[in-house]
Order: C-alpha cells, then sequence, then structure tokens
C-alpha cells in the first residue's frame, strides 16, 4: 500500500494526483489524503521560479505534516508571460518520496483571454478572473478555466492528470535513476 498525501483538500487535485498514481502503479492498493500546506508564494504565481517554488513548498509542507508518507504531492498553478505579453497558464507537481528524493512535471499550457488577463494583472486571481468572465462560481474545484476554454474537452482534473504522471517517471523507474 502507498500512503500518499496531496497539499490541498481541493478534490481536482486530490483526484489527478490518484489517477496519476493508478496509472503509474496499478498494482498497488492506494491511500490518499488531502491536507492544508502552504505554499508560501503570492495567491496568484507569477514566473516559472515562484509556481515550481510554490508546488516544492507545498509538498515539502506536507511532508512536515504527515512524516508517515510515502508520497508528498505539491500541485501549482501559475502564470508566465510569453515573448507577446500575453499570460500564459501552467501548472507545476512536485513530488517528494519519504527518502527526500523529488520529481517534479509541468502540465502543457494556454494562453489566458485578454479580459481576464487584465483582471490578474490588476491583481485578481485566475479562478476569480475565470469566474467573472464566464459567470462561474469557484471554476477551479471543477472544470478549471482550462474546462471552460476547451468546452470540456479537457478539464483541470485532466490537465493535472498528465503532468503527476511525467512526475512519476523517476520514481517508476527508480532503477534507472
Amino acid at each position: 500500500m502507498l500512503n500518499i498525501v496531496v497539499a490541498s483538500t481541493n478534490p481536482v487535485k486530490i483526484k489527478a494526483t490518484q489517477q496519476a498514481f493508478q496509472q503509474m502503479f496499478p498494482e498497488v492498493e492506494l491511500m490518499i489524503e488531502g491536507v492544508n500546506a502552504p505554499s508560501e508564494v503570492p495567491d496568484q504565481p507569477m514566473g516559472t521560479e515562484q509556481t515550481i517554488l510554490g508546488a516544492r513548498n507545498r509538498a515539502r509542507n506536507a511532508r512536515v505534516l504527515r512524516t508517515e508518507a510515502d508520497y508528498c504531492v505539491g500541485i501549482e498553478g501559475g502564470l508566465v508571460t510569453d515573448d507577446l505579453d500575453q499570460l500564459v497558464a501552467v501548472a507545476w507537481i512536485v513530488m517528494v518520496d519519504k527518502a527526500g528524493r523529488e520529481s517534479k512535471a509541468s502540465t502543457g499550457t494556454f494562453v489566458i483571454p485578454k479580459s481576464m488577463a487584465e483582471d490578474i494583472r490588476a491583481g485578481l486571481e485566475m479562478g476569480l478572473a475565470a469566474d467573472k468572465l464566464h459567470g462561474s462560481i469557484n471554476v477551479k474545484q471543477s472544470l478549471g478555466t482550462v474546462g471552460i476554454l476547451t468546452n470540456g474537452v479537457m478539464d483541470r482534473t485532466n490537465y493535472y492528470t498528465h503532468a503527476a504522471v511525467l512526475a512519476l517517471i523517476p520514481f517508476r523507474n527508480a532503477h534507472l535513476y
């Protein structure tokens, strides 16, 4: 049995982590728990370094809360500015195992609509900007911005799951690393 702690109580992040571990370790029973673990970065991380740091801090802070866990998982969504001065969404996933080894991977990226970008640059967090634009309530605990913009083709759970699978590569193939 693997004891996995997700550094969030957001059901989307917990489900994405569960799906990734089920895909990568189908032969193992899983026990997954979500805990509140701080990111120690702004609510809306800007830039790759800040986003990775937020995910890493979450995973390490979860490790402090649950020392018995086999894996602690931090997921942090952030924004980067591209060469056209557009805001681009990306999430980073950092996993830390019981031995302290760390792995990370990112999601794919997508450009944020102009009106949302304006709200974000004015200080609104991305999920709230998406709620405002689309008349949603708490989109970040359901489809997410990616789900709204893809008309449900990809939801926030799928968006995180593929990155979590990639972050598990070094753990699944420990003999190669």
